[in-house]
């Protein structure tokens, strides 16, 4: 099931369009073509249950998720990191656009490189890092020709997932919050590229509609625990209307956070 497109939008020009997204909290500028913010962004913002810190979004692109959780807790600064210029010049403009310029730093650098996260300051130093990696492995996958579309969707190397999530901990502080959205198909990957790095690590299986298979997996740790794994109480999608539950819809609008239990 395809994901749910922002709301109202305004074609800007030069294949640009501005987007009400998240009910309005925020309007974001992206590209008309090729990879576009929607539901995976929307359950990672409402994944990341923090109210305070420095947040380290990784993979930004135009800066959705991370801005999200500026914009709703004053305490948070972001760090926006993403390779794209394009698109990292597209989550400056998001900054400003929704007045969190001052909070809100935007890094174009390859974040699998450690001496250029180190040279940003990135070094174990986030209180949370959310990312939502691309899915696929180029040596699996038929590479799309739309060059936006293909930076978003496959990871670089056949061990893109095990060195981006590695990457993603390196910047992650000792007891520091992580947050990921991923297929579910990778969880062994996952895991694996966890290590003993994350404690009190949850998994939350995300399901297009009811009885039907999850499509996506939320996980989250905390850096240095001891606690065990667990699974979350999954979230479905969509009702057998075709329409979002009441939960997914709440979360879509920004209103509500993802229900982690325990």
């Amino acid at each position: 099931m395809p994901e749910r497109a922002p709301g109202p939008q305004t074609a800007v020009g030069d294949g640009l369009t501005e987007d009400k997204w998240l009910g309005g909290r925020l309007t974001l500028i992206q590209p008309k073509r090729g990879h576009r913010v929607g539901t995976d962004a929307a359950l990672l913002a409402a994944a990341a249950n923090v109210g305070q810190g420095r947040v380290v979004d990784v993979g930004a692109g135009v800066g959705a998720a991370g801005l999200a959780l500026a914009g709703r807790s004053h305490l948070i600064s972001v760090d926006l990191v993403e390779f794209d210029g394009e698109l990292a010049a597209l989550a400056r403009r998001n900054a400003e656009r929704n007045g969190l310029s001052t909070r809100a730093r935007v890094l174009c650098l390859d974040a699998l490189n450690s001496r250029a996260r180190r040279e940003a300051g990135l070094a174990e130093a986030a209180d949370c890092v959310l990312t939502n990696p691309p899915f696929f492995e180029a040596r699996r996958v038929r590479v799309s020709p739309d060059e936006g579309r293909r930076r978003a969707h496959v990871l670089p190397g056949v061990e893109g997932l095990r060195t981006w999530i590695s990457a993603s901990l390196a910047m992650l502080a000792p007891g520091g919050l992580f947050v990921m959205i991923h297929r579910p198909e990778a969880l062994a990957m996952i895991l694996t590229a966890i290590g003993a790095r994350l404690g009190g690590v949850a998994l939350l299986p995300v399901h297009p509609t009811s009885g039907a298979g999850a499509h996506r997996l939320i996980v989250s740790g905390v850096k240095g625990s001891k606690a065990p794994l667990r699974l979350a109480p999954a979230l479905v999608l969509h009702g057998a209307d075709g329409r979002l539950t009441q939960q997914a819809d709440a979360i879509h609008r920004g209103e509500r956070l993802i229900d982690w239990g325990g």
